[in-house]
């Protein structure tokens, strides 16, 4: 019984949670490209893959590794 009803719950946070994916706004795009030497391409190529995103469409997200 425990352990139907924790699947539930999971099941249900899953279905509530998984189902959201927040896009970047424009402030943030701009802020991100500000640091590129081409920022019209890099602005351009963020905005389609958040239109990409919002549609539904998979979208290849390349990992920024942090310098301190």
């Amino acid at each position: 019984m425990k352990l139907a009803l924790s699947l539930c719950f999971f099941l249900f946070a899953f279905l509530i949670i998984g189902d959201k994916a927040f896009s970047l706004t424009n402030y943030q795009i701009k802020k991100i490209c500000k640091k590129e030497k081409k920022q019209s391409t890099c602005i351009k190529n963020l905005q389609e893959k958040r239109l990409d995103l919002e549609k539904g469409k998979l979208i290849e997200i390349p990992v920024i590794h942090y310098k301190r």
